[in-house]
Parts: structure tokens; sequence; C-alpha cells
């Protein structure tokens, strides 16, 4: 999060007032589709409780940063993406623990105010950090680039791994029925994304940039709201699982969108909207990525 903070300046969040249509959409898609899913597959595929809080959790997290290098290599919308992740993720101080909270139901206990709290601590602190830094120490900031992506990526795969590592023996147990449930919920957020944003827009471009943004969470916040604010940890396993996942479906829907010759409105300015603007000229669409790619 600190890392994104980095690569964020004012006039990222003034491009809301510029694509109302389109980020509206995005944002609307993202805190209903998801969190729908999530209720809805951990019902179908009959999950354990610990288990189907932590896919609710996961589905009702933030679209994830990595979403950004995606929409690049799809040739989609990247201004857009990079506007609709900022957005959502600020957003889900709130909406992330109040969605969890009302999905999870009596499944197990979980408090909204520890949760708020901890999303706060999280999300809004460091990237508030970092959009300062950015603000008023532009220099230093250009320094510390270079560094964040790979060091968020280090941190995100410790974290995963050790997630992995303890669940090992119930992920083996259930691995067929969760990984089909994880692999159902982004898989039904690109799709869902996807067509809902294209009837709602009638832009292909905004309708693949919002079913990337839809369909990818922030797989490393739902681990870490896991471990802080469920006793089982179980709970942390479906965002672990979530973060391949999603990472290959993306990178699979990436390609084919790529190839297909359709040239995407927004793909010929994305050097100067969506990336050289950060940083010079280091590419950095993932803005300090804090996800797992």
């Amino acid at each position: 999060m600190l890392g994104m903070g980095l690569t964020l300046t004012v006039d990222d969040f003034r491009r809301v007032a510029k694509m109302p249509r389109c980020v509206v959409c995005g944002f609307a898609l993202q805190y209903s589709v998801m969190p729908c899913l999530g209720w809805g597959l951990a019902e179908l595929f009959r999950l354990p409780p610990e288990l189907a809080a932590g896919l609710i959790l996961v589905s009702c997290c933030p679209g994830g940063t990595a979403s950004n290098v995606v929409a690049y290599l799809a040739r989609a919308d990247v201004p857009l993406s990079v506007t609709l992740t900022t957005l959502s993720t600020l957003a889900s101080v709130i909406l992330t623990p109040a969605l969890t909270t009302w999905l999870v139901g009596n499944r197990v206990d979980v408090s909204f105010w520890k949760l708020f709290g901890d999303t706060l601590q999280v999300v809004i602190l460091p990237v508030a950090l970092g959009v300062a830094l950015n603000q008023f120490f532009p220099r230093f900031t250009k320094q510390l680039l270079p560094a964040a992506p790979f060091l968020a990526v280090v941190f995100i795969t410790l974290i995963v791994s050790s997630i992995v590592g303890m669940g090992r023996e119930h992920i083996l147990k259930s691995a067929i029925v969760l990984i089909a449930a994880v692999v159902s919920l982004h898989a039904g957020g690109f799709l869902l994304g996807y067509f809902s944003a294209f009837v709602i827009t009638g832009s292909i471009s905004a309708a693949r940039t919002i079913s990337i943004e839809v369909g990818m969470q922030n797989s490393g916040l739902g681990v870490v709201l896991a471990r802080s604010n469920f006793t089982s940890p179980l709970t942390a396993i479906p965002s672990a699982i979530s973060s391949v996942c999603h990472s290959l479906i993306g990178s699979l829907i990436a390609a084919i969108w790529r190839r297909d010759g359709h040239e995407m409105h927004g793909a010929g300015n994305v050097s100067q909207s969506g990336l050289r603007h950060r940083g010079g000229d280091h590419l950095t669409p993932h803005r300090g990525d804090g996800e797992e790619e």
C-alpha cells in the first residue's frame, strides 16, 4: 500500500470527475458483483464456515493493484484502471468490513470495528503517507520507486507462502472444492464485469478495463485482514489461493485481448496517462504494485 501511494499524485484523484460514467459503473460492479459471487459460491460449494468466511472476505476486498499491469498488457484503458483501483481501495475502509460482517453473518464471529480499524491501518495510512511523500518530497520518492515493486512482491510472497504452509493439511483435504470456488469467483468476476460494463458503457475498452478491475482482488489485503480478525487460520487460505488464481486468469485474458488485434480506446496514450508520468521514464503501471505479481 505504501508502494501504491508513492506513485499517486493529486491529479490521479481528479480523474474521477473526467470519466464519471465509467468510474461509477466500475466501482458499483466491484462492490456488488464480487461480494454476491463470494456469498453465493460459499453456499453453492457448501464450504466450511471458516473457508466460507475467507471467500466472502476476499470477495469484499477492493480491486488488486496488479490489475493495472494486466490492463496495460491487455491494451485496455490504464488511466481508468488506475482510477478505479485507487477509488475502490480508499472506499474499502468502509465497504470491506461492512460487506464482510453482513455477508458472513453468523458463520463465524467477526467485529466490524476491528475489521474497520485494521483496514484503516493497512490501506489509508500507508497510501496517505505515500501520496504525501510523492507530493512534498518528489526527488526522494523517485529514488524509492525502483525498489518498491520488488519489495512489495517479496513481502506478499512471504505472507501468502506462510498461509499456504500453515494450512497445508486443510488445503489438501478440501483442495478440489476450495480451488473450484476461488476460480469460479474470479472467472465470474471477469465475465460479469465485462458484459455488465459493456451494456452500461457501450465501450469495449471500458468493458475490458472494468472486467479486469472486478475480476482481480487485493488478495494480499484479504490475507492480512483474515489473519488479524479471525481466530481460525483457515480463513486466510481462500485469499492466499485467490492471489494465484486471479493472476493466472488475468494474465490469460490479457494475452487473448492483446492478440485479437482490436485497437483499444486509450491504448495510444497509455504511456503518457498511465505509465510514464509515474516516475519519469520508469514504467510503473502497477504503482509500486502491492499485489502478488
